[in-house]
């Protein structure tokens, strides 16, 4: 590592002002800021100082999603063999299956996005922020397994340019990164969202076993009824067909519980979405309604997208609500949309994506009415002082 960062500060002068490659200087210090830690301190009064930046908070989220990841890989070997009748493949075996049809989507994702944003940054003239390093592991493990490349090309182009760049980069975005990705491809190519085949490897190009459903608990409980849905104990530990990351919620409170250690997602945000989600799962229970009204509350909490949704998605320090308050507010509200959603709309039964997505419009909203409540209470005090 010292021979690498000997040759990176030799080269360092030719990509200065003034030097043969002064153009491409957001390029290389995209490079350098990755491989090391900067050097560079404070020269001025700060307000804050702290060891947390952007790259160290970006490396644990990226941690938390390993467990997810490792998980999401084996479960992609398991349900192949479940849906082709493999019965001597070994854990292992099954694992490295899934992990080498998910690779390509990671490379693709990440070739896509990082491209669009060192030509960004170089058009600018501003640095290559480090955003994109979560973004681009986050949207292959939500997306179908045997989703096209190029489909996902497509998706992550577009939500790099329309739902990131155009704003302005990396904490201008109103919209999640990864959502919108998956949004466009849901809207764009809705064959290759929904189904019983596009969740399980192999199924989308024809074969499987007679009678064999690739379809989601959500999905079943949709057109069968709750009582046909796999048991909560495989819902939680994951062995169901989905995307990678989102079946398994024992893999995903791994993650949880490495983002709260370090104090880089939101309890806030996690908890209220969680009770907002089971108190509006609980109410309709009381009040009756169709079969999918009486499933038991807790269901909504461990199948679809609703923990990988809660952990990673809705807590993005960009796209969520600022204020303390607020967040409460947001993640209530978010998790009472995703059973709505799941509810009443035939037509969609996740119904995760599209809650955070509306709650990430409506969060400036939030924060714009709790700061001025703030204001009007501190006014208040003063008046009667």
């Amino acid at each position: 590592m010292n021979f690498l960062l000997k040759r990176m500060k030799k080269i360092e002068p030719l990509f200065e002002k003034g030097g043969r490659f002064e153009k491409l200087h957001s390029v290389y210090d995209g490079f350098a800021t990755f491989l090391f830690v900067p050097d560079k301190v404070t020269t001025r009064g700060a307000h804050i100082r702290d060891h947390m930046d952007m790259k160290r908070t970006m490396t644990v989220v990226i941690l938390a999603l390993m467990p997810a990841l490792l998980f999401g890989s084996y479960n992609i070997g398991l349900q192949h063999t479940r849906a082709f009748g493999i019965v001597d493949w070994t854990l292992i075996q099954m694992f490295w299956f899934g992990f080498l049809k998910l690779l390509p989507l990671i490379i693709v994702s990440y070739m896509v996005g990082l491209g669009i944003e060192f030509v960004a940054a170089q058009i600018r003239g501003h640095e290559i922020n480090e955003g994109y390093l979560v973004t681009g592991m986050l949207i292959p493990l939500i997306m179908p397994i045997d989703v096209p490349l190029w489909m996902l090309a497509v998706s992550v182009a577009f939500a790099v340019i329309i739902g990131k760049e155009i704003f302005g980069g990396t904490g201008m975005n109103i919209l999640n990164p990864a959502l919108t990705a998956r949004a466009f491809l849901f809207f764009s190519y809705p064959g290759w969202m929904t189904g019983d085949k596009v969740w399980i490897e192999g199924l989308m190009s024809g074969g499987g076993l007679d009678g064999f459903s690739g379809e989601t608990p959500l999905a079943l409980a949709k057109m069968d009824g709750f009582d046909q849905m796999p048991s909560a104990m495989e819902m939680f530990i994951g062995t169901i067909p989905g995307s990678a990351g989102e079946t398994s919620t024992a893999a995903i409170l791994i993650g949880a519980f490495i983002l709260l250690l370090t104090g880089v997602g939101s309890w806030r945000i996690m908890l209220s979405m969680t009770l907002g989600a089971l108190g509006m799962g609980l109410l309709l229970n009381a009040t009756g309604g169709n079969e999918y009204t009486q499933m038991p509350a807790y269901y909504h909490l461990i199948m679809g997208g609703f923990a990988f949704g809660t952990v990673f998605m809705a807590t993005d320090p960009v796209s969520a609500a600022q204020t303390n308050t607020g967040k409460y507010i947001y993640g209530a509200l978010a998790g009472i949309l995703v059973v709505i959603i799941r509810v009443f709309n035939p037509a969609y039964p996740e119904g995760t994506m599209l809650a955070i997505l509306l709650m990430n419009v409506f969060a400036p909203l939030i924060d714009h009415y709790v700061v001025n409540a703030n204001i009007r209470r501190r006014l208040k005090r003063v008046q009667r002082a």
